[in-house]
């Protein structure tokens, strides 16, 4: 065999296959490799993507607690206010029922010295006519006695 023509068969057959390679094997090789690198990029442009969500997500959730925390503030505080705003009625409502109280307790004595001063008016009157009676030894008449008592007890 002849090396030449071996390798200029060869040489040929080298060629015939870096064609069929280039026509048929490495546009599929090319287009898979580009696919490839298109999914890698948008793997990661989505996990950059995924990772500024996440990081606003975040925020927005913090600044949520933020505003929960203050509502709940707001809100006890207004809890806070009504409590004391309950006691202080109340305590104002306990005045008035005592000082009720006392005003019924002061009518009611008062109304007591009253019964008084008339049951010892009733009785000065009784041992004065009987001090009459005994001075003047004679029966006074009572109804007399009671018109001067009455005009007396008026002029009083």
């Amino acid at each position: 065999m002849n090396i030449n023509a071996t390798l200029f068969g060869q040489s040929i057959a080298f060629g015939i296959f870096v064609m069929f390679c280039m026509k048929f094997v490495w546009p599929p090789l090319v287009a898979a490799i580009s696919d490839r690198q298109r999914k890698i990029a948008d793997g990661l442009n989505a996990a950059e993507k995924a990772k500024a969500d996440l990081a606003t997500a975040s925020q927005a959730a913090e600044q949520e607690l933020i505003a929960a925390k203050a509502k709940a503030a707001s809100l006890i505080d207004q809890a806070n206010k009504s409590a004391n705003q309950m006691i202080e009625d109340a305590r104002v409502q306990a005045q008035v029922e005592g000082e009720r109280i006392r005003q019924q307790a002061r009518e009611a004595i008062d109304q007591e010295i009253n019964k008084a001063r008339e049951g010892l008016r009733a009785q000065v009157a009784e041992l004065a006519v009987l001090g009459a009676e005994k001075i003047l030894q004679e029966k006074v008449n009572p109804e007399t006695h009671a018109n001067m008592l009455n005009q007396l007890a008026a002029k009083l």
